[in-house]
């Protein structure tokens, strides 16, 4: 990958895991409680770009790549299951030893991040979920259907990236600067590098046939287990993808959470509402500050459950 004018906005120390042999990217900046950010597809730890320097005095901003993804290795052998993509969360959650962590998740990330918590209660406190999903959805809207072709679906996805470059235009309603749309996408530029791009799309389980069925299943089946836990949503409420079906789906599961809808966002929230995000998250983090107590309580949901 190489160095384009996007550099400046992502000055951040490499750092990296390995796991099953391979390198396992993540920034890590600031200290203090860990704020655990995780991305979705097709997007990289580059989304979460700006949190760094809006938190980093009292936070410590954890962002990790999916292997596949970013600067993450990107193996032909991985499995590049929801499962898989829990396993090496969780390894990256425990060899950092986070505690008292917060979950700022968006798309695959919801998935991923709470399957994480749900095997680590104990170290998970508070919740900030955008435009994603952690639970089976109802259908599949048509542009993703149609990049599950087999082969078409791959040779579009891999051999155009037109997953990804779609995704420049079609997941934002208010446009993005050119350096940051090369930034998105500046990991993915040849055919063995958008593997993670193409198997994310595959890995949508619809069907209880599914190979990530049954482990989509289980998260759902425990999401109740961080119902008394802060939370809050934050909803690009012209998805349509990640729809308003599914913040109300969350609203059902968690009804005691704070919601911040965005009326003219799309899917990457983050990008086209950033300056309205993050002060409500500084706000809901601040009101809801991480206490032994909490800890405790999420342990001792954790063993009653």
């Amino acid at each position: 990958m190489n160095d384009f004018a996007w550099r400046r906005l992502y000055p951040f120390a490499d750092q990296e895991l390995r796991v099953g042999g391979w390198r396992y990217h993540y920034f890590d900046e600031g200290s203090g409680e860990p704020l655990l950010c995780v991305h979705g597809n097709p997007t990289w730890s580059f989304y979460w770009r700006r949190l760094p320097r809006a938190f980093g005095e009292r936070y410590r901003v954890v962002a990790p790549d999916h292997l596949g993804c970013g600067l993450s290795d990107k193996p032909a052998e991985f499995s590049y299951t929801l499962a898989g993509h829990i396993d090496n969360l969780v390894e990256l959650v425990e060899r950092l030893d986070l505690r008292q962590v917060t979950l700022v998740a968006h798309d695959w990330g919801g998935a991923i991040g709470m399957g994480a918590a749900l095997r680590l209660p104990e170290r998970f406190s508070r919740f900030v979920l955008m435009n994603t999903a952690a639970f089976r959805a109802p259908w599949m809207p048509w542009r993703i259907r149609a990049c599950r072709a087999p082969v078409l679906g791959t040779l579009a996805i891999r051999g155009m990236n037109a997953f990804a470059r779609a995704a420049l235009h079609m997941a934002t309603e208010r446009g993005l600067d050119a350096d940051i749309r090369a930034g998105l996408i500046a990991p993915y530029g040849n055919w063995r590098e958008r593997i993670a791009i193409d198997r994310f799309v595959k890995d949508i389980p619809m069907t209880p046939a599914h190979q990530s069925y049954a482990t989509l299943m289980k998260i759902e089946q425990g999401l109740a287990r961080f119902r008394n836990h802060p939370m809050l949503l934050v909803w690009g409420m012209k998805d349509w993808c990640f729809s308003p079906h599914f913040l109300r789906r969350f609203q059902e599961f968690f009804p005691a959470a704070e919601t911040l809808e965005i009326a003219d966002a799309g899917h990457y929230v983050m990008e086209d509402s950033h300056e309205t995000i993050l002060p409500a998250l500084v706000d809901f983090l601040e009101r809801h500050p991480v206490t032994a107590d909490s800890t405790c309580a999420s342990t001792g949901e954790a063993s009653g459950a």
